[in-house]
């Protein structure tokens, strides 16, 4: 990990933020990451907000780590519809302690431990969320595993097992199987017997890979992946994972074997860069995959889409998927994996680890450098 500060590391600026609570004093200023405008890795700072008091059914959160998600890198480019015009502080999940209660909240208690999910604004030290959007962490787990668990474990779990209806002795393509979903997909493959997984990475990835569970690693960018599932597998797999959008959802609707389905969620061939690429919009909204219903009657098989940024609605079913993986987490059957922990200042940096696609699993934010690292620091 760089330890030069990013170009957020400039002095916090002062935004505007909630109105100070009635009755009482000036809330405290707190640290949060804005994003400014859209473009590049510039464009989100450190900036000091103030944070009012817990509205009735909600509570306050002190953050002690945050997830970085594909969706906030699109976010950044303005290719993400869920998120609100900047300035705006962006984040999906973040994990923490319970600081204060609002009016009506009965099942939190200052003090415990939980994990924020939500549909942005959680880059921060200090957030106000709806209690139900909040879930109690299992014991023995860290802040940083709890800021990776809730948006890819619970896409992985929703794609593989709602969609995917994933049995015994299936096979499955996952896409980008070294990053944040592809690492939980394989980790929730594994709690099925015989799954036989293929996984796309680049070849500096495949002995972890391999390690956790990748019968078939593939190295996309020198090898078609479909020719190489195909010498495998001739009939092809059951379940494609596609979070690239494009001409690679074709690709992966051919390579179903019958009954076989698609699960698209995401569009990750738009990012080629710092910044939003028209070229790459067009070329990939062109070659975006279009079927009838009445085609897919003859080639029995299954496209899906899943967007968890539209789910924040549906708050028993995601409690009801939170569960079954907080039952898998405290029974050792899946455990989120840190690729790198960075502070606040050097979100560029954190960014940049996950748009050139370096990570090995979860980058996570924290507000503050990791007490381990000052101390090498200071030595």
């Amino acid at each position: 990990m760089s330890a030069e500060p990013a170009p957020a590391s400039a002095a916090p600026e002062p935004v505007s933020g909630p109105e100070p609570p009635t009755g009482g004093g000036e809330p405290a200023e707190h640290r949060a990451l804005v994003l400014t405008g859209f473009g590049g890795y510039d464009k989100v700072k450190v900036q000091a907000r103030r944070c009012a008091d817990p509205r009735p059914g909600e509570v306050s959160v002190s953050v002690r780590a945050c997830g970085l998600n594909f969706a906030d890198l699109m976010a950044r480019q303005g290719l993400y519809d869920r998120l609100p015009p900047p300035p705006v502080c962006p984040g999906m999940e973040c994990a923490g302690t319970v600081r204060a209660l609002g009016d009506g909240v009965r099942d939190r208690q200052v003090g415990d431990k939980v994990m924020v999910l939500a549909r942005s604004g959680l880059w921060q030290e200090v957030v106000n969320v709806p209690a139900s959007h909040t879930f109690p962490m299992p014991e023995g787990m860290s802040f940083e595993e709890a800021a990776a668990l809730l948006v890819n474990y619970i896409t992985a779990y929703m794609i593989l097992f709602d969609f995917g209806n994933l049995r015994p002795n299936q096979s499955v393509l996952i896409h980008m199987a070294a990053g944040g979903v592809g690492t939980a997909a394989i980790q929730l493959c594994k709690t099925v017997e015989n799954v036989t997984i293929f996984g796309t990475a680049s070849a500096s990835k495949h002995d972890s890979l391999k390690e956790s569970g990748v019968a078939h690693p593939i190295d996309y960018r020198t090898m078609d992946y479909a020719e190489e599932v195909r010498k495998i597998s001739p009939r092809g797999v059951d379940i494609v994972l596609d979070p690239l959008g494009g001409s690679d959802t074709s690709k992966a609707f051919n390579l179903l074997k019958p009954m076989g389905k698609v699960i698209t969620y995401g569009v990750a061939n738009l990012l080629t860069g710092q910044k939003k690429n028209l070229m790459a919009m067009a070329k990939t909204w062109w070659n975006q995959f279009s079927i009838t219903a009445l085609q897919l009657l003859s080639q029995n098989k299954a496209v899906c889409g899943y967007h968890l940024g539209y789910m924040d609605e549906e708050v028993e079913l995601l409690t009801s998927v939170v569960t079954k993986l907080v039952n898998l987490y405290s029974q050792g059957k899946i455990k989120p994996k840190i690729d790198s922990v960075w502070p606040f200042d050097q979100v560029a940096e954190a960014m940049k680890q996950m748009q050139e696609k370096k990570n090995v699993g979860k980058v996570i934010l924290v507000p503050e450098v990791p007490k381990e690292e000052s101390k090498k620091a200071e030595n």
